[in-house]
């Protein structure tokens, strides 16, 4: 639902646009908003930009970015999808499918459902919220552990969310070596 006009929807085709350049493909869940900015990113930059749509009856058509479409009935199917098939999670921010795909991989990820990959959050000031109440609530209740709060990270920038990644998977090529 972010306009194109928000300052996130030029920094989410940004993103996307640097993550073609290091190799990655795009998946997005196919809308218009922030979905719509990382397919457009990713097509201008010459690299797969695929889209995860749900059939609902209100508001969720596929953008024109998209070059490849697949289409889902259910949010499990399409959740085990993005799941299944992602290098990493670039969250930008949004609403209640935006959290509901962040839990779902930061459980997981926690619960060793699947191997950990960088899961990121886009934009301190919109996430802060959120973090201080896991941090100040569900920490402090001992709900989690204290290292479950290292499976994300939050940047404020496209080129950090490079970094994040190209960071995590050296670290991860130097464990395997031993």
């Amino acid at each position: 639902r972010t306009k194109s006009t928000h300052p996130w929807h030029k920094q989410a085709e940004e993103t996307a646009g640097l993550l073609v350049k290091e190799g990655y493909a795009v998946i997005t869940g196919a809308s218009p908003g922030i979905m719509e900015a990382g397919n457009k990113g990713a097509t201008k930059a010459k690299g797969n930009s695929i889209g995860l749509n749900i059939d609902l009856p209100f508001e969720q058509k596929p953008n024109r970015y998209v070059k490849e479409l697949i289409n889902f009935h259910y949010f499990f199917c399409r959740k085990v999808m993005f799941v299944k098939y992602a290098t990493a999670f670039v969250i930008f921010p949004g609403g209640f499918g935006t959290l509901d795909e962040f839990f779902e991989s930061i459980t997981l990820i926690q619960t060793c459902r699947m191997e950990k990959f960088p899961v990121i959050l886009y934009d301190r000031k919109f996430w802060g919220g959120l973090v201080s109440w896991l941090k100040h609530s569900v920490l402090k209740e001992e709900n989690i552990d204290p290292e479950d709060m290292d499976i994300f990270q939050i940047v404020d920038k496209p080129e950090d969310v490079i970094k994040v990644i190209k960071k995590f998977y050296r670290k991860s090529k130097k464990k395997k070596k031993k």
